[in-house]
């Protein structure tokens, strides 16, 4: 089962004021919505709240809503945040069935620069694809999703069938090799490469004796 445990509160009172309210007495007010039952207003105390939130493992990960004695599997879908004091405001909750495939996006993480050659001639990573909605099962969810940039070069596109992927993860763009970004050539590299080829064809003329340069011939 899920890592992190939710001890969650039915809040009576609803919409802005109530959220309010749960906010004043220290807790984050949120939405327990999905698996065909209505929307339940519910809250957490902010300091669990934050604690989980902060592993990385809450948002986008199956955990363990507990009210009571009753608990049940959820999806953290989404938390909003203060602009100014990044303070936790809302949360959204989703039920699932541990084992039902749901849709979900996950980062995309490109790891090895260090071991491509391209990044050393001048390359530069541009980044298409931040993430990528999948499908999976709730409780197979990845953390991320690699591209390991060893052994690509200059000019490579890199695309879906090049992310390491668990076989129960499919995309949910099915109908092409979309693209997750490229290794392009920096402006400074393709500037270096003609300054080294303006020197190898300067260097290549001056071995080049005058006479012939000219197009004459000496006579002896």
């Amino acid at each position: 089962m899920a890592e992190i445990i939710l001890n969650v509160d039915v809040r009576e009172n609803t919409g802005t004021g109530g959220a309010r309210a749960a906010r004043r007495s220290g807790a984050v007010p949120g939405i327990l919505y999905g698996g065909g039952k209505a929307p339940v207003a519910i809250s957490v105390n902010e300091k669990d709240f934050r604690k989980n939130l902060y592993t990385g493992k809450l948002l986008g990960h199956l955990v363990t809503l507990k009210y009571g004695d009753e608990s049940q599997p959820v999806i953290a879908k989404d938390v909003q945040f203060d602009p100014v004091s990044d303070r936790p405001l809302h949360f959204d909750l989703m039920r699932v069935d541990e084992n039902q495939t749901i849709k979900i996006e996950v980062p995309i993480h490109f790891i090895n620069e260090d071991q491509c050659k391209a990044f050393r001639q001048g390359g530069t990573l541009e980044i298409v694809r931040h993430s990528v909605e999948i499908f999976v099962p709730a409780n197979h969810i990845p953390e991320d999703l690699v591209v390991d940039l060893a052994g690509h070069k200059l000019g490579d596109t890199l695309r879906w069938s090049d992310v390491k992927v668990p076989s129960d993860v499919k995309a949910t763009i099915t109908d092409r090799d979309f693209v997750i970004g490229a290794i392009k050539v920096s402006s400074a590299a393709i500037s270096a490469d003609q300054i080294e080829e303006d020197i190898a064809e300067e260097n290549a003329a001056a071995e080049v004796p005058a006479s012939e340069q000219d197009g004459e011939t000496t006579e002896g």
